[in-house]
């Protein structure tokens, strides 16, 4: 597979959907013990709004595509998931531009520019058991395949399990940022939610590209 299609983002963006909501049980039940409980809640309604939305026109074109879902999860989405959420999809949408498709770097430029958005509006680090302890060993993964030679389904399927990898990585980290911080020790022990659904994200990414190849 070459290039990743406007329509294979579209099934992206389906399956991240269906799979928040299959897992908006177990996101809640996670952010109770270290949050508000309304990570699932809140990310669920979220992309329920954003098929609802794609539902009533389709996107002409990637960066319509991305763009849609960032700010309809920015205006439908509470706490820190939808800003940091929308502004993920909001500049891979800009970095992307009006194109049908993308080529294997061009979607982990796309991909590294959502990073980079979140980094600029929350200010994470590493270890500071985030969505950013997930995000950015995917990113990561998939550049490092890519230069490797690698095709873009074997790319996004290392991305997809770097995710998970930081996902795990959150369970013994003490919580720097949001309210998990305020935890302080407590908060260890605990996956982060914002990276258990960042790894969904990535899990999805991967079956959907996987799906078109």
């Amino acid at each position: 597979m070459g290039a990743v299609e406007t329509t294979t983002l579209q099934d992206w963006i389906s399956r991240f959907g269906a799979a928040i909501a299959e897992k908006r049980e177990w996101l809640t039940e996670l952010d109770s013990a270290i949050g508000d409980a309304d990570h699932g809640a809140n990310m669920a309604r979220g992309m329920t709004a954003v098929s609802e939305k794609l539902g009533a026109g389709a996107p002409t074109g990637i960066d319509d595509l991305l763009k849609t879902v960032g700010m309809t999860l920015v205006s439908s989405v509470g706490g820190a998931s939808g800003p940091l959420y929308g502004t993920f999809f909001l500049r891979m949408g800009m970095s992307a531009g009006a194109v049908t498709s993308l080529d294997g770097p061009a979607l982990a430029a796309a991909l590294r520019a959502g990073l980079e958005g979140i980094v600029a509006r929350g200010k994470p680090e590493a270890r500071d058991k985030t969505m950013f302890d997930a995000m950015a060993p995917a990113v990561d993964a998939l550049d490092e395949t890519l230069a490797s030679g690698a095709s873009v389904v074997e790319g996004a399927r290392a991305a997809a399990d770097a995710a998970a990898a930081g996902r795990d990585a959150t369970l013994p980290l003490v919580a720097r940022k949001g309210r998990a911080s305020y935890l302080g020790e407590r908060s260890a022990g605990h996956l982060d939610p914002g990276a258990a659904s960042t790894a969904i994200l990535f899990a999805t990414l991967a079956d959907a590209i996987a799906g078109a190849s």
